[in-house]
């Protein structure tokens, strides 16, 4: 039994035996770029996980905790691995048999992790220009070889460029009539107060994180650890400004989901506001999270509280809207297999 295009796009896994479209030059050659852009962060990583020094300078505190460092480039390989076969996912036939929930997770956290690099990464190299800084002037206690952030910094650049396109032509294939018309044609269904509180609760969470992003944005030092406050030049700004970036685009995306708020937008909008928002608080708050229990020695690089509380609340945001983003894609898939059943 032959089944409608329709009905294989919704959130079910599509069961086809091919793919919906076939793969174009663009395609192969985006699946490429992906795949080559993870050879030298993963070259890197396996070499540090050998013994090798390559890249990190004398008196680094990376040489500090062996062990440490081990297990977090092990972690590190594992996910930029994970990019090598969300691509080969994205373009073979049966990607589009891949469920829904299996697919969408990693590419999520893929999204997160990547997004704020992209923006963030060429935003410090503008400020660099302007204060007449090379790429090649770390600080004295500089724990990486400057290169080594151009290389592995680019690489996730591109990494992020060729995956979101391959994303998004798979999605389009897949899923394209989830996010057609307009926000004011989103269902109302029986998890609309859900969605409205979820979205309260993920703006008031956002506060402090948000207040305090922008106070080290500014220039202030409060709730910062002394060994933080102290390293901070002109890259530091611009990291705090992208996350506040990603939190306003965070709480937006929810907000106009759950309120149904400008209506008259593309349901496009808040969904990737939602998406990539959601994505790069949790996943970087969760990051930074993890890396403040590593057992760090000098007690004036140990997060303070008001530095653990931003990076728990921040990644609270990013699940509270991502909910949202759920139960919305949902009702409208649910709608759709209705229709066409």
């Amino acid at each position: 039994m032959t089944q409608s295009p329709r009905m294989t796009q919704t959130l079910a896994p599509a069961a086809v035996d091919g793919p919906a479209v076939p793969l174009s030059r663009p395609r192969r050659v985006l699946r490429a770029v992906a795949v080559l852009s993870c050879l030298p962060y993963l070259g890197l990583k396996a070499a540090w996980i050998a013994g090798s020094h390559v890249g990190i300078p004398e008196g680094s505190g990376l040489l500090d905790d062996r062990v440490g460092m081990a297990v977090i480039n092990g972690i590190s390989v594992l996910l930029d691995s994970a990019v090598i076969v969300l691509a080969l996912v994205l373009t073979r036939p049966w990607g589009l048999r891949v469920p829904a929930w299996l697919l969408a997770f990693p590419v999520w956290v893929a999204t997160g992790l990547l997004a704020p690099i992209m923006v963030g990464f060429p935003a410090q190299l503008v400020v660099r220009a302007f204060e007449g800084r090379s790429a090649g002037s770390p600080g004295k206690d500089a724990f990486l070889d400057e290169w080594v952030f151009a290389v592995v910094y680019s690489g996730f650049i591109l990494q992020g460029l060729a995956l979101g396109a391959l994303f998004l032509l798979y999605a389009r294939d897949r899923w394209g009539h989830l996010w057609r018309g307009r926000v004011w044609e989103l269902p109302v269904g029986v998890v609309g107060p859900a969605h409205r509180a979820l979205a309260v609760a993920a703006g008031v969470l956002a506060l402090l994180p948000l207040a305090l992003h922008v106070l080290w944005a500014c220039g202030g030092t409060a709730g910062l650890s002394e060994g933080r406050a102290a390293d901070r030049g002109g890259d530091f700004p611009v990291l705090e400004a992208v996350f506040v970036v990603f939190l306003l685009a965070a709480v937006a995306g929810g907000f106009l989901l759950a309120f149904r708020r400008g209506r008259a937008l593309p349901v496009a909008v808040p969904l990737g506001l939602a998406w990539v928002g959601s994505g790069a608080v949790a996943c970087w708050g969760g990051w930074l999270s993890l890396a403040s229990l590593g057992g760090v020695e000098d007690i004036a690089d140990r997060p303070t509280p008001l530095m653990s509380l931003a990076y728990a609340g921040q990644m609270l945001v990013g699940f509270l809207v991502a909910a949202i983003g759920v139960y919305s894609f949902a009702e409208r898939s649910a709608r759709s297999a209705r229709r066409t059943a």
